[in-house]
C-alpha cells in the first residue's frame, strides 16, 4: 500500500518543517516581547509604533509577506540573508523571517494580555523602590505574564506550524510542497492526504498536551 512513498524524501520534507517552526518560533518570541514592551511602554513614539504594527501585520495574509520576502527582498533588492547564491538556502531565511514578522504580532497580543493579568500595584511598588521601567518590566512584570500566557503561546505555537506550509510558495521543500508533488505524480490523493495530516497531529498534538502540563505547572496561583 505505501509502496509508492520509495523515492520520496517524507522525513527529509517534515524536518523542514521543524526547522521552519524552531527559527521562526524563537525568533517570534524574542520580537513578539519587545513589541509587547514598547506597546505598554511610556514612550508615546514606540507605543504607537508597536500598535501600528501588530493591527498591519495582523491584517496581511501570511502568503503575501511570504511572497514579498521572496519577490520584493530578493528578486528585487538583492537581500540574501547571507545565503549567497543557493537559491533554497536563500528561500528557507526569508521564510523564516517572513514568518518571524507575521507571528510576533500574534505573540505581542498574547504577552500584552498577560502583562494586563499583572496587578498594577506591583509595578507602582517596584517603580517606588527606585527601579527602572524596563527593570520593572524585566523583573516583576514579564516573568508573571509568561507564566500566564503558555497556553495561549502554545496555540501560536501550533499555528505557527501549520503556517510553515505557506513556505511553500516561494519553494521551500517542506511537507507541503512535497505533498503537492506526490499528488501530482501519485493516484493516491487520500492516502497521500491522510499521510501528511498524520504527520502535522504528530507534530502539533504532543506540543499542545506538553505546554498544556507547562501551563498548569507554572501557572501564577492568584
Amino acid at each position: 500500500m505505501f509502496d509508492f512513498l520509495e523515492g520520496y524524501d517524507l522525513l527529509g520534507a517534515f524536518w523542514v518543517t521543524v526547522k521552519l517552526t524552531v527559527y521562526s518560533a524563537l525568533g517570534s518570541l524574542i520580537w513578539g516581547t519587545l513589541l509587547a514592551g514598547m506597546r505598554v511602554g511610556p514612550v508615546p513614539l514606540m507605543r504607537g509604533f508597536s500598535t501600528a504594527y501588530v493591527n498591519i501585520v495582523r491584517n496581511i495574509p501570511l502568503t503575501v509577506t511570504i511572497v514579498f520576502a521572496s519577490l520584493g527582498l530578493f528578486q528585487t533588492l538583492q537581500v540574501t540573508l547571507g545565503g549567497g547564491d543557493d537559491f533554497d538556502v536563500v528561500n528557507f531565511r526569508l521564510s523564516v523571517l517572513a514568518l518571524v514578522l507575521y507571528t510576533a504580532a500574534f505573540v505581542c497580543e498574547a504577552l500584552r494580555s498577560g502583562i494586563n493579568t499583572v496587578p498594577a500595584g506591583q509595578a507602582e511598588a517596584a517603580r517606588a523602590l527606585g527601579l527602572s521601567f524596563t527593570q520593572v518590566l524585566r523583573l516583576i512584570i514579564l516573568p508573571q505574564a509568561f507564566r500566564s500566557v503558555v497556553n495561549p503561546l502554545a496555540n501560536v505555537l501550533i499555528a505557527l506550524t501549520k503556517n510553515t506550509t505557506v513556505a511553500a510558495a516561494i519553494g521551500v521543500v517542506e511537507a507541503a510542497y512535497l505533498m503537492k508533488d506526490m499528488i501530482e505524480a501519485e493516484a493516491q490523493l487520500m492516502l497521500i492526504s491522510a499521510i501528511f495530516a498524520f504527520g502535522f497531529i504528530c507534530l502539533t498534538l504532543p506540543t499542545g498536551l506538553l505546554l498544556g502540563w507547562v501551563s498548569r505547572k507554572v501557572a501564577v496561583k492568584r
